[in-house]
């Protein structure tokens, strides 16, 4: 009888060894995979020109980075302030350098490909606390000429944002820019969406002009800030084609902003993110939303729902590859990355985990 109470109360003691083994190797496993979990809302993809193993993303919290298509992540925050990161810009001859925009502490830059950042807000002095800085575009071919988009204006850098310029001669009436778009062909032409509708230039930022017809009516220009001009995109294959996504839905222009016409008026929703151009096939466009991502050939003006694999439809960002525009990378509002290597036709998940955050 002693002996069987024995066994017992070693078997008892054992079990209950195994259940705090097990516990610990479970809080162990979630201190490991916190902080990029596949719950993550991912608000910004940046796609190494060059490399397609190398991604970075924003979260709400941190920047990861991976050098091997997504097996494994790091964080790659240190040097950062706690503001959130809501943009991302690759130097596109120099990849290891990166700039960040935040939600509230202007912008940090990176020489070594994310491993530590540096603030750089020389001329960014009135990018204050209660500032965004929406987008940061480089011109293209170029690494030191950068533009940034933010709630306090247009700014200019010749030096890779180092430093900053305010460039808003000709917008007076309005303060905050949402999205900013080159022209390939003509870098010196310019288009910018405001709390006022859309502004063009023609001589590098130097002077603007509104282009607003068909596209926010004068008698609601004061509300026009509920338009929500996300992105700006300039057709490389027709630069006088220009595309407008907005919070209530997709605008093209066929004369350089003359004239706007809204399209895709099929969409499943209107509350658009992001619209990607392909530089690769005439008129073939995606828009990404919250009930997923729609893909047209025609110009915007048929569209098509490509969800499949999509466990979450609330899209926060949308990215293309430089190397293969079929390659395609979306953030959800909760559910992380997904990629799809056949045009949006299927996704798969894209599992985020990363090393210890570091100090």
């Amino acid at each position: 009888m002693a002996a069987n109470r024995q066994i017992y109360l070693l078997t008892r003691a054992w079990n209950h060894l195994s259940m705090w083994m097990c516990a610990v190797l479970l809080f162990l496993s979630s201190v490991v995979l916190s902080g990029c979990g596949a719950s993550e809302t991912v608000v910004e993809v940046a796609l190494h020109p060059t490399k397609a193993d190398i991604i970075y993303i924003a979260t709400n919290d941190y920047i990861y980075k991976t050098r091997d298509g997504g097996t494994h992540w790091e964080n790659m925050s240190a040097g950062m302030t706690h503001s959130r990161v809501i943009a991302l810009a690759i130097d596109p001859l120099f990849p290891a350098n990166i700039l960040a925009g935040t939600k509230g502490d202007a912008v940090f830059k990176s020489y070594d490909g994310g491993q530590r950042w540096v603030s750089r807000r020389t001329g960014l002095h009135e990018v204050t606390i209660s500032s965004v800085v929406h987008q940061l575009v480089f011109a293209p071919g170029s690494s030191s000429h950068v533009w940034a988009a933010t709630s306090l204006g247009v700014f200019e850098s010749h030096d890779g944002g180092e430093s900053w310029a305010k460039r808003m001669e000709g917008m007076k009436e309005v303060l905050m820019v949402l999205s900013l778009a080159i022209d390939p062909q003509q870098p010196q032409t310019l288009y910018a969406g405001t709390s006022g509708g859309v502004y063009k230039s023609v001589d590098g930022a130097l002077n603007w002009e509104k282009v607003n017809t068909g596209l926010v009516a004068p008698d609601v220009l004061k509300s026009s800030r509920s338009l929500g001009v996300t992105r700006i995109k300039v057709d490389l294959f027709n630069p006088d084609r220009v595309y407008t996504a907005t919070l209530q839905g997709l605008y093209r222009t066929d004369n350089g902003g003359k004239s706007w016409n809204r399209i895709a008026e099929s969409l499943p929703d209107h509350m658009l993110i992001e619209v990607l151009l392909d530089p690769q096939q005439v008129d073939v466009l995606y828009v990404g939303h919250r009930e997923g991502v729609s893909r047209s050939e025609d110009g915007g003006v048929t569209w098509e729902t490509r969800n499949q694999g999509l466990t979450n439809m609330n899209i926060r960002a949308l990215a293309m590859s430089d190397l293969d525009s079929k390659v395609l990378y979306v953030g959800t509002n909760g559910k992380g990355l997904f990629r799809s290597a056949d045009s949006g036709q299927s996704w798969e998940p894209v599992p985020l985990w990363s090393k210890e955050p570091v100090s």
